[in-house]
Formats: structure tokens, sequence, C-alpha cells
């Protein structure tokens, strides 16, 4: 019996070690509590919670970006804040993950930081 009801489909997004670190509910991206930190646009684009590039989301799915770049991306303009949500009691493993480039890291395994929630990270706006 059908209640009418969709759960939209969760994506984890793995690590290159093959730990899944964030969820896709697309557009909306979230961390290992269901907490917000960050979205994905049409291009597969990676931004965080206020609007900063971050990466590219790959087929793999796990999110990269150039070590060095000459362009700056524009900032975006986030989404609602979603619901925090709940996660499943199990995730599949890992498809198995190519080498990156020396040109590329990973965003999840090397600098994590730069998908942080609403009220952490270096960038959010001053509470006056």
């Amino acid at each position: 019996m059908s209640t009418g009801t969709t759960q939209p489909s969760l994506i984890p997004v793995y690590t290159t070690k093959g730990d899944a670190e964030a969820f896709l509910v697309y557009p909306y991206l979230y961390n290992r509590n269901g907490d917000w930190v960050g979205f994905v646009s049409p291009k597969r684009e990676v931004y965080s919670v206020i609007g900063y590039y971050v990466g590219t989301i790959t087929n793999d799915p796990r999110i990269i970006r150039k070590r060095a770049t000459s362009t700056l991306m524009q900032r975006l303009q986030p989404p609602p804040k979603p619901k925090k949500i709940s996660l499943p009691a199990t995730i599949p493993l890992a498809p198995l993950m190519g080498d990156l480039s020396p040109s590329f890291i990973d965003v999840l395994l090397d600098e994590p930081e730069r998908l942080h929630t609403t009220d952490s990270g270096e960038y959010r706006e001053d509470l006056d």
C-alpha cells in the first residue's frame, strides 16, 4: 500500500578512503549528524550554507576541488534552510574510488571545515 508520500532519495557522499561523510538530498547537503552543511547547483557545484564555493560533486560521488585556481567563483544565495534529516541506520559501501590527480583535493577528507553548519565556520555572518 502506498501512502502517497515519497521520501526524497538520500545519496551518500564518500571520501576517497570510502567513508560516507555527507549525504545529498538534492539540492541540500548534510553532515553525518543530519545537519545542513551545503547545497549543490544544477551544474554539480557544491556551495557552503552561506553560499561560498566548495568544490564539485563527482559521479563517485565525492566532493573535489582544484588545489589552486586563478578564478574566484561567485558567491550564491543559498536556498531556504531545510529541516534536519534522519539518516539511515545502514549505508551502502562506497564504490571503488580512483586516485585523484595531484592537482585536486578531496574536500571531505582534506578540508571538511569548508562544509560547516549555519552556526559555525570562519565565514559565517557576525551576530550583532
